[in-house]
């Protein structure tokens, strides 16, 4: 099988394994405090830049249908909450919830990959958000365009957890979807403690 369907590292393409020794130690950086354009409500952190392996293993869980490395990403996040813990960032009773995405684009992509990685992280995870059908790709819009896509857009779908929330995506560009969606948390009764991503373009 590995000579008709060979590996490739996700973050750098290299031959011989999902996710190289050189790229899975980019991932364990710890995550950081970023600054967003939009007012997002709570500290964002990320896990590095959108740039190689960040962004390679990104792509290749949205747009390549990835799944080995959904859950290799799913680690990361848990390494990365558990070290906000310690740091006293966090409490250690939040859960995951992932940040919403258009239901066409998740079953397009075989299943939403934010929603994989807060379920592989080893954390309590809960799939609150959804977006509304209606939302345009947020796709070359600056932040005032995503931030006016995204008024209103966000749904709950369940009731929101007692517990302190962490709000998970994969990449911040300006801040307009995290705000929007602890926005609709905060209305809900939901304690929304921080948002950390994958990576911050």
């Amino acid at each position: 099988m590995e000579l008709l369907l060979p590996r490739a590292c996700a973050g750098c393409a290299v031959a011989g394994t999902v996710l190289c020794p050189r790229c899975r130690e980019v991932l364990a950086a710890v995550p950081r405090r970023v600054d967003t354009v939009v007012d997002t409500h709570v500290p964002v952190f990320a896990l590095g830049p959108y740039a190689e392996a960040h962004r390679g293993v990104i792509l290749a869980a949205k747009e390549r249908g990835n799944l080995a490395v959904r859950r290799l990403v799913g680690a990361v996040i848990g390494a990365g909450v558990r070290h906000l813990q310690a740091a006293g960032e966090l409490t250690h009773d939040v859960v995951l919830v992932p940040a919403p995405t258009r239901q066409r684009s998740a079953r397009l992509r075989g299943g939403d990959p934010v929603s994989a990685f807060c379920h592989s992280s080893g954390l309590p995870a809960v799939d609150l958000l959804r977006l509304d059908p209606a939302t345009a790709d947020q796709t070359g819009l600056g932040a005032s365009g995503r931030r006016a896509n995204m008024a209103g857009r966000v749904r709950l779908h369940r009731a929101a957890p007692g517990s302190p929330v962490v709000l998970v995506d994969d990449v911040v560009t300006t801040g307009a979807t995290l705000a929007a969606s602890v926005e609709r948390l905060l209305i809900a009764g939901a304690t929304v403690q921080a948002a950390l991503v994958v990576a911050a373009a």
